[in-house]
């Protein structure tokens, strides 16, 4: 049931919620009514758009919305934002305190998904004694693969020996980065865009991350490691039938950066009229 509800007091008759439903199952008639409740995307368009809020859904109260009016972010710190984020390698190693990652998830599970399918899964390691283990555990696993010789030729060897190596000679791991904390989406591989929608969904979690002072760091070796080690998956408790689009180191940043870089020009292709 979608529990689309109209209180009528408020309800103006102005018809967005049926104009800009994507799944055309809202038509006005003395109120806006659902037509086709098994077509429903479960968007909450219909929530966004009135300007009321007089239409509720799937349980939601308007009320509990944050209004847009008066609280986006100017864009000029948006472009800060985005062009002074950087990728974290140096931590503190500190736990970051449990509400605030809950809070980045809440958010970032907010981003788009194909079809609104919203099946993005996060796993997350939240305390740094549960990362030491995987990072042991991770570790150890390579080093056997290693020895047995099982890493493939090119950059994914190479780079895996030199994780292995710095791990066992040094005691650096180049892997985690020193990071207290984890971050995995995955998506059921039957979902409309699974690595798309698990993308999207870690870039939504960086910047509001970075937003708040969280540093983060996308996980290629990780991701690699989980390549030559496909047993991970399951005792990371990730399901079998999810495909994992990507990981992502993260916690209390050990640096400050103090401007943005100077990239660019965009490589654009313009398409024009033959």
């Amino acid at each position: 049931m979608i529990q689309f509800r109209i209180d009528e007091e408020r309800c103006i008759q102005c018809g967005e919620c049926a104009e800009d439903c994507p799944a055309e199952v809202i038509a006005m008639d003395d109120f806006p009514k659902i037509i086709n409740e098994d077509g429903c995307y479960r968007c909450q368009h219909c929530l966004a758009v009135c300007p009321t809020g007089a239409v509720s859904i799937l349980g939601r109260n308007p009320d509990a919305s944050i209004a847009l009016e008066g609280n986006m972010p100017d864009p000029g710190r948006l472009e800060t934002l985005i062009k002074g984020r950087r990728s974290v390698r140096r931590y503190t190693g500190e736990n970051l305190d449990q509400a605030l990652i809950d809070e980045l998830l809440e958010i970032a599970w907010h981003a788009p998904t194909g079809v609104n399918n919203q099946s993005v899964l996060f796993t997350v390691v939240r305390d740094g004694e549960v990362m030491d283990s995987l990072r042991e555990e991770v570790m150890a696993r390579l080093a056997e693969k290693q020895d047995a010789g099982g890493f493939p030729e090119g950059f994914v060897g190479q780079y895996l020996s030199a994780a292995v190596n710095g791990w066992q000679e040094e005691g650096r791991d180049i892997i985690f980065r020193g990071a207290p904390h984890l971050l995995i989406a995955s998506a059921p591989k039957n979902s409309p865009c699974p690595v798309q929608d698990t993308h999207i969904a870690l870039t939504t979690f960086q910047l509001m991350a970075h937003a708040r002072g969280v540093g983060t760091v996308w996980d290629g070796i990780f991701m690699m490691a989980l390549a030559v080690c496909p047993d991970l998956t399951a005792f990371l408790g990730i399901p079998a039938d999810h495909l994992i689009g990507y990981a992502m180191a993260f916690g209390e940043p050990a640096v400050e950066y103090h401007r943005t870089v100077q990239r660019g020009p965009a490589l654009v292709n313009v398409v024009r009229k033959k």
